[in-house]
């Protein structure tokens, strides 16, 4: 019988919590009232650990979830956005490090669909960002804003066609609407031309634990980044940075410096013990229950599909209906659903998106396709998104960012340059960059998504 998993941050948060201490620390609640949640809520007092520290129960546990995906793994409590910013830095000290003599600023190829805190570190670090577009595929809803599933042929021709190579590929998968790259493919391309990949898998946590692990580390990532709380039984914040062990060891010795440069030193031990017990529950019973899952949602997937419905997207806990082809605006049918007590993820004037999980029930799933089955299929409509602009660039991003800027209306905004992103979360992905000026295709863009406003460079006086 394999010895049970230790939880050691659960473990004392539990065994505090009973515990008659009189709480002269923080958090001012003192483990009192009536939320259950204060008396497990605690601060890093003694043998508590610490977060960024090489040693003590959280670097415990870290080591148990290092064991479980098979790389060096850290813990965040500020979700991916964290880890996001901390593995571009890293990606700065590796280049450093190991081509010392690469002049100028470093410059990372991205797809469009890139999450905001990939600007925000941009703007941090001072990095050139060359954007990769996909090609149009209605199919998928690759459309650039909330996916740019880009094939490996065109990565290839994109970093053979651009002046300067660059030193890092930064790719979304599986991407806002459930569209997985293929990243082995693409990582043997980043082999060949020598440059780092790195993946926001914020969406994909689990996909370690499907019978054939479809993790990003596991096909050739450098670093990445999941948000446990996704798709795992982890609470709100919780997530991790991964990094390869092909890395040079001063990277990963480095990794809790860079979380440290971008978070909090008063991470939130409610977090940190779901991290640490997720643990246990990946080891013992998640992948069973998973697989049993996947099973059952792709039935209802293929049950959708034959009334109907466009299902896009090849991820297995997310179910992302196309609605227009069926008579809806993505909002209304998100209001249908909403009627009958059922939330979801996301919605806008072309999608649904709905996030699945193994502790979603059979019967709840069946009560989801009940509901869509229900709604009366409409005439198709017509009406198509703007395709993604292709902007010029005025400034860097960090420039923008740090400009003095005016909110102006959508309508005044024609040919100023973007001050902060013009982002709606979710999904957190930018329709116009900071530093970029404003085109019609641009504004063409922010209109179809309700934008009012748009922050803007100050124009001189």
């Amino acid at each position: 019988m394999k010895p049970k998993m230790k939880t050691p941050i659960y473990d004392f948060v539990q065994k505090y919590a009973c515990s008659d201490v009189l709480r002269l620390h923080m958090p001012g609640h003192k483990g009192k009232g009536e939320n259950p949640s204060y008396a497990l809520d605690i601060t890093e007092i003694e043998g508590a650990g610490a977060l960024y520290s090489e040693s003590g129960i959280i670097a415990q546990s870290e080591k148990n979830a290092s064991s479980l995906f098979g790389h060096p793994t850290f813990y965040s409590a500020e979700g991916s956005s964290q880890c996001i910013k901390a593995m571009l830095f890293l990606c700065r000290m590796y280049i450093d490090e190991m081509k010392p003599r690469r002049r100028g600023k470093m410059l990372v190829a991205a797809g469009r669909n890139a999450h905001s805190a990939f600007i925000s570190a941009a703007a941090l670090t001072d990095f050139d960002i060359m954007w990769i577009y996909p090609e149009k595929d209605e199919k998928n809803g690759a459309n650039g804003f909330l996916s740019c599933r880009t094939a490996p042929a065109d990565i290839e021709r994109a970093l053979v066609s651009c002046h300067k190579i660059p030193d890092a590929l930064y790719i979304t998968s599986p991407d806002y609407l459930g569209n997985i790259q293929d990243i082995g493919a693409i990582s043997e391309i980043c082999k060949k031309h020598g440059i780092l990949l790195l993946v926001d898998n914020a969406h994909g946590a689990y996909l370690r634990f499907l019978p054939r692990s479809l993790h990003p580390m596991d096909l050739g990532a450098d670093m990445c980044c999941d948000s446990a709380h996704k798709t795992l039984p982890v609470l709100t914040g919780g997530a991790y940075l991964h990094i390869s062990r092909r890395l040079p060891e001063s990277i990963e010795g480095c990794a809790k410096k860079a979380l440290l440069l971008f978070g909090s030193t008063s991470p939130s031990y409610l977090i940190l013990a779901s991290l640490d017990h997720a643990n246990l529950v990946l080891l013992e019973s998640f992948r069973e229950k998973l697989a049993r899952f996947v099973q059952l949602s792709g039935k209802v997937r293929k049950r959708l599909s034959d009334i109907g419905f466009t299902v896009v997207g090849d991820e297995p806990l997310k179910l992302t209906l196309m609605t227009k082809p069926y008579g809806y605006c993505g909002r209304e049918l998100a209001c249908l659903l909403r009627k009958e007590r059922i939330e979801c993820e996301f919605s806008d004037n072309d999608f649904v998106v709905l996030m699945l999980s193994p502790y979603t029930c059979e019967d709840e799933l069946y009560r989801l396709a009940d509901v869509l089955s229900s709604a009366p299929r409409k005439a198709f409509v017509k009406s198509a998104p703007p395709d993604i602009p292709h902007p010029e660039r005025a400034m860097s991003v960090r420039q923008a960012v740090f400009s003095a800027w005016e909110r102006v209306p959508v309508e005044k905004c024609l040919g100023r340059v973007v001050a902060c992103g013009a982002i709606s979360c979710p999904p957190a992905a930018a329709i116009a960059v900071s530093g970029e000026i404003i085109d019609q295709s641009t504004l063409d863009c922010l209109r179809y998504y309700g934008f009012t406003e748009c922050d803007v460079v100050k124009a001189p006086e």
